[in-house]
C-alpha cells in the first residue's frame, strides 16, 4: 500500500481542488492510500473529499498571510502519517511542502504546477517571491507534474529546472458530464428561456483571470447582433454583477446563477460555452466539462485550450471582446444542427484524449515508479 498526501493551498472550487478530489476518488485503494491537507480551511471541495472516505485535514493559515505556526503543525502531521509520497498542489503547497518534507523525513516530494500565461505584473508581491523561490528550488522535488504544455513552457520562462517533468492533463468523468436533452428542458424552464433561444454560458468564478468584464462587452455586442442569444453566468461571486449588467444594457438577458455544485446539470441547457480568460489558465476544466456534455466551445488563446478545443470550437486572442462576439456569433448563425454536429465531435474529443481513468492511471503509474525507486535506493 502506497500511502500519499496531497497538500494543497486551500479546497475552494478551482480547477486544481475539483482534480485532486477527482483523483483521489478515482485511485484504487486496495494499492493506494490517500489523505488530503489543506493551507486553510476544509472549503466545499474538501468536503466532497470528505464524502468519498478520505481524510481531509487543516492548517488554519490565513489567505495571504503565511503563517510560521502551519509549518510545525505540517510536520507533525506528515510524521504521524509517514507517506511515501506528498504531492503538493499549487504554490504556496509546493513551498511549505518542500520546507516541511525534509523535516518530516518524507522520501518522496512531487509538485503539481496548473497555471500558466501568468500576468507577473498583476500578481501579489508574495505570490511572487514564492515563484522565485521554487524556481530555485525545482530540482528538490522527484518530479514536477504539469497540466498543460503551456503551464510547462511559462515555468521553464520563470527558471525551474527540475529533475523530471510530468505533463499529465486534467481528465473528466464522461457518465457524469455527457448530453441531456432532458436537462435541457429543465433547465429552460428553471432560466426563463424559450427552447429556440441561443443560450451561451460562462462557467467561471469573478477572478480578474476570467475576464468577465471582456464577456459582457462581448454579451452586448452579440444582443445587438441577433436577438435570440441569452447568456447564464455560473461561479463564486457572479451574483454580484448585476449592476454590471445592467450597465451593458443587458438585463433580462442575463442569468446570474452564483456558485452551483451542479454544473454536469446546467451545461446541458447550454447551446455554446465560452471561456473568456486574460490570463493564469492552464488547462481549463470547463472546456473538457461543456465538451463532454456535446457544447461547442469559444475560448480565448490561454493555456492548453487550442489543444483542448482542435477543430471542434473557436479560439479568439484575449482581452477582445469583438473577437469574442463574432466567434459567438458566427456559432448562432450556424444553426443548431450544426452545433450539434461540433458538440459530438467535441464529445469524442474528450472520450479519446482526456478520459478520466486514462488520467487517474498516469498519476498511479508515476506514484508506483517513484515509490519503487525510493525503495529500492533504501
Amino acid at each position: 500500500m502506497i500511502q500519499v498526501v496531497h497538500v494543497i493551498s486551500d479546497l475552494d472550487a478551482g480547477g486544481a481542488e475539483v482534480m485532486l478530489a477527482k483523483l483521489v476518488g478515482r485511485m484504487d485503494r486496495n494499492k493506494f492510500s490517500n489523505s488530503v491537507v489543506s493551507l486553510t480551511d476544509c472549503g466545499p471541495v474538501g468536503k466532497q473529499i470528505e464524502s468519498l472516505g478520505v481524510a481531509v485535514h487543516t492548517l488554519g493559515m490565513k489567505r495571504g498571510q503565511p503563517g510560521v505556526g502551519a509549518v510545525f503543525r505540517l510536520i507533525r502531521l506528515l510524521r504521524t502519517l509517514k507517506p511515501a509520497i506528498v504531492q503538493s498542489w499549487l504554490y504556496h503547497a509546493d513551498i511549505l511542502s518542500t520546507v516541511t518534507a525534509r523535516f518530516s523525513r518524507s522520501p518522496i516530494l512531487i509538485w503539481n504546477v496548473r497555471c500558466s500565461d501568468m500576468d507577473l505584473n498583476k500578481s501579489p508581491p508574495l505570490t511572487r517571491l514564492v515563484q522565485r523561490v521554487l524556481a530555485w528550488w525545482s530540482a528538490v522535488p522527484a518530479a514536477v507534474i504539469v497540466n498543460s504544455e503551456a503551464g510547462k513552457r511559462q515555468h521553464e520562462r520563470l527558471g525551474y529546472q527540475p529533475r523530471r517533468w510530468d505533463v499529465i492533463p486534467n481528465g473528466f468523468d464522461t457518465q457524469r458530464f455527457r448530453p441531456d436533452s432532458s436537462l435541457r428542458l429543465v433547465c429552460r424552464k428553471e432560466w426563463q428561456v424559450a427552447d429556440d433561444a441561443v443560450v451561451v454560458a460562462l462557467v467561471a468564478r469573478v477572478d480578474p483571470m476570467k475576464d468577465h468584464a471582456t464577456f459582457l462587452k462581448a454579451a452586448q455586442q452579440i444582443v445587438r447582433a441577433r436577438d435570440n442569444a441569452y447568456f447564464i453566468l455560473v461561479g463564486r461571486g457572479t451574483e454580484t454583477l448585476s449592476s454590471d449588467v445592467a450597465a451593458k444594457g443587458l438585463r433580462g438577458r442575463v442569468r446570474l446563477l452564483g456558485y452551483r455544485d451542479d454544473v454536469e446539470h446546467l451545461l446541458p441547457g447550454a447551446d455554446v460555452a465560452c471561456l473568456s480568460s486574460a490570463f493564469g489558465e492552464g488547462f481549463p476544466n470547463v472546456l473538457g466539462e461543456a465538451m463532454a456534455c456535446g457544447i461547442p466551445c469559444v475560448s480565448t488563446d490561454v493555456g492548453d485550450a487550442r489543444k483542448i478545443i482542435g477543430d471542434t470550437g473557436r479560439i479568439v486572442p484575449v482581452c477582445d471582446p469583438t473577437g469574442l462576439a463574432n466567434a459567438v456569433i458566427d456559432l448562432i448563425d450556424r444553426g443548431r444542427a450544426e452545433r450539434e454536429s461540433l458538440g459530438s465531435a467535441a464529445r469524442e474529443r474528450i472520450e479519446a484524449e482526456y478520459s478520466l481513468s486514462a488520467v487517474v492511471d498516469r498519476y498511479c503509474a508515476l506514484y508506483s515508479e517513484l515509490a519503487g525507486l525510493s525503495a529500492r535506493t533504501s
